[in-house]
């Protein structure tokens, strides 16, 4: 497999494909959170400094195949150029023959940023729009139509270069035509991952693969049955499972224990149970809440009182996790040399209920400037630890929640697989 650091882009033009999907203003549509676009500098410098050419591709909310000013990416190239220090030209269409034009004329150490993939239908791959009552022949033929149309698609866009870079990992795990089909159209020694995939799955790979014990795996979030692959590819990993956020009620309702109104999976019950049973074999600890922060409605201004996570009183729910809860799972994360941390302890974007997952993040850190290895993904849990200025204080943030949880869940990723064959 080809490598970034071992290509010289001397004299060529790279295509690749990076993860600009940031938030916008809505009034005025500047960035408010240059992130992403920061996470591909190193890849775009790399580049560059070989004399090379960019050209830049990506999507940009959804549009659902229809350009839209909102969704263009020409909102996106002031803060491009003010990242890289360098003018950024712009093709208003990301097909075409300006498009074509444009590449062809790109000079070694210029960067071209091509518009919005997904004003086109073929970059997800979706069907043509078909009325409601359309026949099973007229979708099989739109189907058809969209395979067809995906090839030339990812014919001219492969067109504009002479190699491939993927350094989309927020993209990784969906089948696109700019992630999965793009890389098929040149030889193994032009395709390859940018410096921020790289990272990412070097991240990964370390907690999935040679991770130091004690190993923790923090898991929150509202729903077991969001996180019950990553839960089961982890307990042969791991040493310790911490549970928090709204989760934590299936499991202890399903062990007897009263809820109120707390955020429940009724239909998960069995499938809490054997996840307990499951770590019991694996030799897990768990750990679960022992008190909780309840309120009398899901607000930020609720009334609040503390209970035993079991003893939730009727009519309240728990929102966050009490401070208990917040010594023993502070503890456990102090003691480990590797951590994973996925979903929050409660709802932290109201203050009232914000302390156990603020709590979490800040031992999280801590427990990095001891030697731990930690890693953070998913939008809460990097929200939280930006929330807390810690960012700088943990080994590893991940750009990609889902490309991350389908990952460690053990999928192969389309976007990875393209390149790592």
């Amino acid at each position: 497999m080809q490598t970034i650091d071992n290509f010289s882009f001397k004299g060529k033009k790279a295509i690749v494909r990076v993860d600009f999907n940031v938030p916008l203003n809505k009034q005025t549509f500047e960035v408010t959170d240059d992130t992403r676009i920061r996470g591909a500098l190193s890849t775009i410098k790399k580049i560059l400094s070989d004399g090379g050419s960019a050209i830049l591709m990506s999507h940009l909310g959804r549009p659902d195949g229809k350009a839209q000013d909102k969704y263009s990416l020409k909102h996106v190239v002031p803060a491009v150029e003010k990242v890289t220090g360098k003018t950024v030209k712009f093709a208003g269409d990301c097909m075409g023959e300006n498009a074509k034009k444009m590449a062809a004329e790109l000079n070694p150490g210029e960067i071209l940023l091509l518009e919005n993939l997904r004003f086109y239908e073929e970059e997800e791959g979706k069907p043509y729009s078909l009325a409601e009552d359309a026949t099973d022949e007229q979708k099989k033929a739109a189907k058809a139509k969209v395979k067809e149309s995906q090839k030339n698609f990812v014919k001219q866009l492969a067109g504009y270069a002479d190699c491939y870079v993927n350094d989309a990992f927020g993209t990784a795990h969906r089948a696109h035509a700019s992630t999965a089909l793009v890389a098929d159209l040149f030889p193994d020694d032009k395709k390859m991952f940018g410096y921020l995939i790289v990272a990412e799955l070097d991240a990964m790979d370390k907690v999935l693969k040679s991770a130091h014990k004690p190993f923790t795996a923090i898991m929150g979030g509202a729903k077991v049955s969001d996180k019950i692959q990553v839960i089961e590819n982890l307990l042969p990993r791991i040493d310790n499972l911490i549970i928090g956020g709204g989760m934590t009620y299936t499991f202890i309702k399903a062990q007897g224990g009263k809820i109120g109104n707390s955020l429940c999976e009724a239909d998960k019950l069995d499938l809490a149970l054997s996840i307990l049973e499951k770590a019991k074999s694996n030799n897990v600890k768990v750990y679960l809440p022992v008190d909780a922060v309840n309120a009398d409605k899901f607000d930020a201004e609720a009334a609040t009182r503390i209970s035993k996570i079991n003893e939730t009183p009727d009519g309240w729910m728990g929102l966050d996790i009490g401070e208990e809860t917040i010594k023993i799972f502070n503890e456990v994360i102090g003691n480990s040399k590797t951590i994973l941390w996925n979903g929050p302890m409660g709802v932290f974007e109201m203050p009232k209920f914000a302390a156990g997952t603020s709590s979490v993040a800040k031992a999280i850190a801590d427990a990095t400037a001891k030697g731990a290895f930690s890693l953070i993904g998913g939008g809460d849990s990097v929200a939280a630890i930006n929330k807390n200025k810690l960012a700088d204080k943990v080994s590893y943030v991940s750009t990609g929640g889902g490309a991350m949880l389908e990952y460690i869940e053990g999928k192969e990723l389309p976007g990875i697989k393209a390149i790592r064959k």
